[in-house]
């Protein structure tokens, strides 16, 4: 006789549904106890949300290059307008493009933000050009003279000099000892050199003559006539002349420039083309000197701005004030203008009338400060922490009662198996709420207003997953089937479905997140983010438990509040097999 064959066992979803739920407790545990240990206990609110300042800026075309406004030029201008930004000390700023030719800067109300928001107008490409010309501008300033050619007189930025090795401000190499320089001062900035070992060395041969210099009078430029007129007539305290002086001009050119040593005081310069841009900046940032104890900007430059480096300040160095200065030209403006007494290479010291906060400044700005683009400051929005309160509240408000008619709707539907879909509800929002405060240190995540918007459309298809597993237990109940096998046949079938069901709003989701811009992504993250959560909390949760709960009296009796009852379903009696009776036959005639 041969020996039963061995069924099938439970499945791990029937005989084992404890294992299931012990594991979505340890997620939930090891999510919850991430948030706790980093810090992070709420979610990272949005520029909506939190109050701040949106700054959206429009690319500008460039004379002579009409291709310039392209995909890899935007994004490199966002890189370095975030890292500009976030160089201030500014937290959980976003930058990001907006179509072909926009960026939108989002500035979160906090620490440095007003700061953030000046130097991102600030977007013009950085350069370093020769002084030719510099007078104080003002009211009452006497016009200069008609020769173009710089003289003693000619009124440098006070203090300003420059040493070739790391020697205290205020002194001169001469001969092997140090004398202390007149025109060093506590007020001036000065140029030293930071030459390391591997650094060359400049020599003698590879500094031109003072008469080889192209900038050593601007009567040689053809536009001097042009250029003399214009500064003339430029009045640096004019918030407009000043914004606009040699803005929109060529590097190659020569232009007339602003710019202020000492707050409410301004000077205006002539200078010659840029021979160094912001590009060959490797790395600039502010420090204390460790020997003077006082504030300097250190430069390092790239290689390649190494060599232009020594070769202007070979030049300069042989040069007269002001022409040995040369001018740190942002958006047109001159925002430092050091002179040079000797020729420096790949490393640079900016010293003179720092604080930290201008040491910090112009370390950003020289290590930040080079776009490929020109950008125009289209609009500036600021919304208050207060409207962004109420919004908040308003979203919260919506959800809440959204979160309440579904559950009525549960409770008065399917009674019962509305505590399992609680549960389940519940541990939808757990995990949601854990994982989005660990995204916003993680990956910058911002909850914003539309991304509120998605986790209340989340509730929904949330239920809607619970909905559909309990109709088909209670179509297998319908048809005479016992709860226990009810819930294990029902289980394909509604899985399928809520499969495809999710599926389709994570395509949704994933296509809105890809082609749309701004905080219409927070909706689609979002929506995605809870889709994928309901998928894990359906199979890892609302199964198991939906197994153990089938194992009670409660509901495997079917009684009326358990939302199970067989009578109130509808349920047909069990089809039985009916035994055939064949009909007697007739005899045949013979």
């Amino acid at each position: 006789m041969a020996a039963p064959k061995k069924g099938r066992g439970p499945s791990s979803g029937q005989g084992r549904p404890g294992r299931s739920l012990a594991l979505i407790l340890i997620v939930m545990v090891a999510l919850a106890g991430g948030m706790f240990l980093s810090g992070h206990t709420t979610p990272r609110l949005g520029i909506d949300l939190a109050g701040g300042t949106s700054i959206t800026l429009e690319a500008q075309n460039q004379p002579g290059k009409p291709d310039a406004i392209n995909k890899t030029n935007m994004n490199t201008a966002v890189g370095i307008i975030e890292r500009r930004v976030n160089g201030l000390g500014v937290s959980e700023a976003e930058v990001q493009t907006q179509g072909d030719r926009n960026i939108i800067v989002n500035i979160p109300k906090g620490t440095n933000s007003k700061q953030a928001q000046e130097q991102v107008g600030t977007t013009a490409q950085l350069y370093f050009r020769p002084v030719l010309t510099v007078q104080a501008s003002g009211p009452g300033t006497p016009e200069p003279s008609d020769s173009a050619t710089p003289s003693a007189s000619a009124t440098p930025k006070p203090g300003e000099s420059a040493q070739g090795e790391d020697r205290p401000q205020g002194e001169e190499a001469t001969g092997s000892e140090a004398t202390p320089s007149a025109s060093a001062t506590t007020q001036g900035r000065a140029v030293t050199g930071g030459l390391k070992k591997d650094d060359p060395t400049p020599s003698a041969s590879d500094e031109p003559k003072a008469s080889e210099s192209p900038e050593a009078s601007p009567s040689a430029d053809p536009a001097t006539a042009k250029l003399q007129e214009e500064f003339a007539k430029l009045d640096c305290t004019d918030p407009k002349q000043r914004t606009e002086a040699g803005k929109d001009a060529k590097p190659t050119d020569s232009i007339v420039a602003c710019g202020s040593n000492v707050p409410g005081s301004y000077e205006k310069y002539i200078l010659g083309p840029a021979e160094v841009s912001g590009k060959d900046v490797d790395n600039a940032k502010g420090a204390i000197d460790q020997q003077s104890g006082e504030w300097i900007v250190s430069m390092e430059f790239t290689s390649g701005g190494a060599k232009k480096f020594q070769t202007i300040t070979s030049r300069l160095s042989q040069q007269q004030p002001p022409m040995n200065q040369f001018a740190i030209v942002l958006d047109g403006e001159v925002v430092s203008a050091p002179s040079v007494r000797t020729a420096l290479s790949k490393n640079a010291q900016i010293s003179g009338s720092f604080d930290q906060q201008s040491a910090e400044d112009l370390g950003n700005i020289l290590s930040y400060g080079a776009l490929p683009l020109t950008f125009k400051e289209v609009s500036v929005t600021t919304v208050t922490a207060a409207l962004g309160g109420e919004q908040l509240q308003a979203g919260l408000i919506a959800g809440a009662i959204g979160l309440a008619l579904v559950i009525i709707y549960l409770v008065v539907y399917y009674r019962g198996l509305a505590f399992i879909a609680l549960l389940s509800l519940l541990v939808s929002g757990i995990l949601t709420y854990t994982i989005m405060s660990l995204l916003g240190p993680a990956i910058g995540f911002a909850l914003n207003l539309p991304a509120v918007c998605g986790a209340i459309v989340a509730i929904g298809i949330t239920a809607d997953s619970f909905i559909v597993y309990f109709e088909r237990v209670r179509d297998e109940i319908r048809e005479g089937r016992t709860l226990r096998p009810a819930i294990e046949r029902a289980w394909p079938r509604a899985r399928r479905t809520i499969l495809v069901s999710d599926f389709v709003s994570f395509l949704a989701a994933a296509v809105l997140f890809i082609v749309t811009v701004g905080k219409v992504q927070g909706f689609a993250f979002t929506l995605g983010l809870t889709t994928l959560l309901d998928v894990v909390v359906v199979f890892l949760f609302t199964k198991p438990l939906m197994t153990l709960m089938g194992r009670t009296k409660f509901f495997s009796k079917g009684g009326p509040w358990s939302g199970l009852d067989p009578k109130r379903l509808g349920a047909q009696p069990p089809l039985r097999r009916s035994r055939r009776v064949n009909a007697p036959t007739e005899p045949k005639e013979a």
